[in-house]
């Protein structure tokens, strides 16, 4: 049995569509197409899946804690019918204003995922669509991926001197990591 392969990801605008107005409820939260079948690829070749991923809607009101636990629930369950599963989902509330460590690009979330699951992030994968998220895979030593869906074409237009691997898709990043083994 692998032990402890994960596949970090960022949620809104990786798996689901994103929303300048938020993801509010579960009727909002909409898959990317082929997201969930890349999530159930990952678990086939040995990889558990964690979720790391702002959420500051918690912060301005918009939604509650209970409300994002109906939109993960129903995350799970289509990730599920899929074959797939989702081991973990770390989410930082807070908003843009707000002093904390956990909000990315600052690598709490992170360091909190490494410590719960005794890994060490230096070979393990942070797929995201910001600019954000590159930097808290890159403040940790994870390897960055971002992926043109969601903020992803933007992040890349916006910042060309990145130097990482992109992909057009979660599904396309999740082919590339498992035909390297």
């Amino acid at each position: 049995m692998l032990k402890n392969r994960y596949i970090l990801l960022d949620r809104d605008g990786v798996i689901n569509q994103d929303s300048d107005s938020f993801i509010k409820s579960p009727e909002e939260w909409q898959p990317i197409e082929g997201s969930l079948d890349a999530i159930a690829l990952l678990n086939r070749h040995g990889y558990k899946i964690a979720i790391i991923t702002n959420q500051s809607g918690l912060s301005r009101g918009l939604f509650d804690e209970a409300m994002l636990e109906k939109i993960h629930a129903k995350m799970q369950q289509m990730v599920e019918e899929k074959g797939g599963k989702i081991d973990a989902i770390y989410v930082c509330p807070h908003g843009p204003g707000d002093e904390c460590n956990c909000r990315k690009p600052k690598p709490g979330m992170l360091e909190t995922f490494a410590s719960e699951h005794s890994v060490d992030l230096k070979d393990i994968a942070f797929i995201g669509d910001s600019l954000r998220d590159m930097q808290a895979a890159r403040a940790v030593g994870a390897i960055p991926i971002l992926v043109k869906t969601g903020k992803g074409q933007k992040t890349l237009s916006n910042n060309p001197g990145l130097h990482l691997l992109f992909f057009e898709n979660l599904y396309e990043a999740a082919k590339h990591i498992t035909s390297e083994k």
